[in-house]
């Protein structure tokens, strides 16, 4: 779902990392508060002090967001749910749950803890507004006034019954409290999302041809994010319920391919590289796992030294990153996959590789296991 994530800080033992798209909306926030908001609200300020604003405004924005999802992820620890972290990205920010809620109640107060968040601290902003109309710099004033502002219309949006947002959560658990049924729950839930996302690009399409092209580029840029969100969110659900309690056993090749760590860079590729469609290959001594050796690796050493190069001398170290165990769930293996952008995964059963599971594999049981799946009404 994310691109490049940097890791921030720690808070409430939750880890706060930032995509590298939320560069790209810290700037917007930014030049559009010091461009358009506060200069059209608060006149005859110098224009360095507008750009101060707006960086404020932004950090303001920052910090709201990570507290409204700080929020959604205590309710969630309090009730048992795994949580890897804190994200912000593009248009916002998502607690990284491993699994679903375990019922609709939980579903409901770990939804509704991101917009009440959202709206305390618009009252507390409102409040400190109040305190600073006359006690403090206009400017100071301006950036105070405007996260209040922006909190209560954080919380407004969050509340739209539109999955994944907060209010499309709360969709889904009366729904599914409903019908008991979280599958199709979450179907009619995603597809009103999509619907709403389907809207507001509609809405920025009108707004930009009326004249507001920031607007319209916000209104529809914000559509297609939770248009694509929501469809992205019943298909993980659909992948999650197809390999849930399948193992990695079953699923994996035996039939390996292995190399010894004295085999020479010249033998590697003439009896390896150019005879097996694969791009890497497990080191094994004495039946234990030693490495991996991968054609990229291979590319970075002298032709010249290939005849007296071995095997030993350029495998990479095995680690959890490149390695799985054989009862793991095969859910685990492709959520791995996707973090490491990896194609292939060597099953290690205490020290000794007993398979390989690739990612096309994999992908193919899938495909094959949906494809058996009963249709909706």
């Amino acid at each position: 779902m994310f691109g490049r994530q940097i890791k921030l800080f720690s808070l409430f033992g939750f880890s706060v990392r930032v995509d590298a798209s939320w560069l790209i909306v810290a700037f917007l926030a930014a030049w559009t508060l010091a461009q358009g908001l506060f200069p059209s609200y608060y006149r005859g300020l110098a224009p360095s002090t507008y750009w101060w604003m707006g960086l404020a405004g932004a950090a303001g924005l920052f910090v709201s967001i990570v507290f409204h999802e700080c929020c959604h992820s205590l309710v969630a620890r309090r009730y048992g749910l795994p949580i890897n972290g804190i994200t912000l990205f593009v248009f916002g920010g998502v607690s990284e749950m491993t699994e679903e809620p375990r019922s609709p109640r939980v579903e409901f107060l770990m939804a509704s803890a991101g917009p009440v968040s959202s709206f305390v601290l618009a009252g507390i902003f409102y409040l400190c507004s109040l305190g600073a109309r006359s006690g403090v710099p206009l400017p100071v004033y301006g950036v105070i006034a405007y996260l209040g502002y922006i909190n209560v219309l954080l919380g407004c949006f969050n509340l739209l019954p539109a999955f994944p947002l907060d209010g499309g959560r709360v969709l889904r658990s009366a729904l599914w409290h409903a019908k008991g049924n979280l599958r199709w729950a979450t179907r009619v839930a995603t597809r009103i999302g999509s619907a709403f996302g389907a809207g507001m690009i509609l809405v920025g399409v009108v707004t930009f041809v009326a004249g507001n092209f920031v607007g319209g580029v916000w209104w529809f840029l914000i559509g297609m994010f939770l248009r694509n969100a929501s469809t992205m969110s019943y298909r993980q659900m659909l992948i999650k319920g197809a390999l849930e309690g399948e193992h990695v056993r079953r699923l994996m090749k035996s039939d390996l391919v292995t190399i010894g760590p004295s085999v020479t860079l010249d033998q590697l590729m003439d009896d390896y590289v150019y005879r097996y469609p694969y791009k890497m290959f497990p080191v094994v001594d004495g039946g234990r796992l030693f490495g991996v050796v991968t054609v990229n690796r291979l590319k970075e050493i002298p032709r010249e030294e290939w005849a007296f190069r071995t095997v030993k001398d350029v495998a990479a170290t095995c680690n959890e990153l490149n390695t799985i165990e054989p009862d793991a769930d095969a859910i685990k293996a492709l959520e791995k996959m996707n973090r490491t952008s990896s194609g292939r995964l060597m099953v290690v059963d205490r020290g000794r590789l007993v398979g390989i599971l690739a990612l096309r594999d994999l992908l193919g049981f899938l495909s094959r296991r949906l494809d058996l799946e009963p249709s909706e009404a």
